[in-house]
């Protein structure tokens, strides 16, 4: 029998998380505190020091003196000089560097343009771009055939290059956060693709129907934007299991939307639903349900009694008693930012109901 759970306020819940965070910061410093004062330090400090000493091979005799553990720094020095555990050392720095070296790296509102230097490192697996004032993707990215994640999360990126159609091999796209009013017919070349995030560009409205081809797609999301429906080609990722739509415009959900069978999470919230359809009932792995209930007139009653173990949340959000702590009001300046901060929120949200069991 399924369960439906409901949040009377959202505004409200999430003002308690916000205080309840505050509380449980301010007693982990606390505790802290007193462990440091505490013989539980000093245990934890004799019991780390221990598993060093193991890891590195060192013989009881040296570090245990009558029953007490001898924390000399000097122990661990000394041992730490073998030529056995320097090579393992080497090796294991070694292995970082050349993992290191199929990544990129940059942040910095220092960055306006990528580095000339990057078109030359057409080897590299994964791009980390986050935080710069970069609006344009290079053409040049056609040659990176290689690259597996691009993460462009935060920037000012205001349009996507056909080139990255080229990218047969990318797994993860992530330019949520950035000026995008579109997206290119050619994305759906990228028959690998895995997950891909366009959430928090305010501007999109709808998706070319090429995306139609990635079969191999876990993930979507395309919250906060302007969506009216559900895009036609989302519909037909076979393979999808997660989907956010949430905080967007949409006033009804698709009749046929029973055809994403693999889907196992749905966020709505935040749209002008007034109705569900009972074809949700029909989506089998279906096991995460959350919607906004202020307009909502009309909920299946199969929905809140499905079979099918489904979780059904209903978020009320008022806009007329929004609480929002004084700490947040100054941190939120934009309509972007605090989408930032929901999202951030709504993934606290579900791991708590996952941690409680209820998803």
């Amino acid at each position: 029998m399924g369960h439906q759970v409901i949040i009377f306020d959202f505004s409200l819940i999430r003002g308690l998380w916000e205080t309840r965070v505050k509380k449980n910061k301010e007693r982990q410093r606390r505790e802290k505190e007193r462990l440091e004062k505490s013989s539980l330090e000093k245990i934890k400090q004799e019991w780390n020091f221990i598993l060093e000493c193991r890891k590195k091979g060192i013989p009881q005799s040296k570090y245990l003196k009558n029953g007490f553990v001898d924390t000399d720094k000097k122990i661990l020095d000394t041992y730490g000089k073998t030529p056995e555990l320097q090579k393992r050392h080497v090796l294991s720095d070694e292995a970082n560097k050349e993992r290191n070296k199929f990544i990129f790296q940059l942040s910095g509102e220092q960055w306006m343009e990528f580095p000339d230097s990057l078109k030359e490192q057409i080897y590299l697996k994964e791009w980390h771009v986050y935080n710069t004032l970069i609006q344009t993707i290079p053409a040049y990215i056609a040659l990176f055939q290689d690259l597996r994640v691009l993460d462009l999360s935060k920037n000012q990126i205001n349009h996507l290059p056909v080139e990255i159609g080229c990218l047969k091999n990318l797994k993860v796209l992530n330019v949520s956060f950035n000026n995008l009013k579109s997206v290119p017919p050619e994305l759906g070349d990228c028959e690998n693709l895995e997950k891909l995030d366009l959430s928090g560009n305010m501007e999109i409205t709808e998706l070319p129907f090429e995306l139609s081809n990635l079969k191999q797609v876990t993930v979507v999301d395309v919250s906060a934007n302007k969506f009216h429906s559900i895009p036609i080609c989302v519909l037909r990722m076979s393979n999808l299991q997660w989907l956010d739509v949430s905080s967007n415009n949409l006033k009804d959900l698709p009749e046929d939307i029973d055809r994403l069978d693999q889907l196992q999470t749905l966020l709505l919230q935040k749209n002008k639903l007034t109705y569900l359809p009972r074809a949700l009932v029909n989506m089998p792995k279906l096991s995460l349900l959350v919607v906004s209930g202020d307009d909502l007139v009309e909920i299946p009653t199969a929905i809140c009694e499905s079979t099918t173990g489904l979780k059904f949340v209903s978020l009320k959000d008022s806009p007329v008693e929004t609480i929002v702590c004084e700490d947040t009001e100054e941190i939120i300046e934009s309509e972007r930012e605090r989408e930032q901060f929901e999202k951030e929120f709504m993934k606290a949200y579900i791991e708590d109901l996952k941690e409680r069991g209820m998803c």
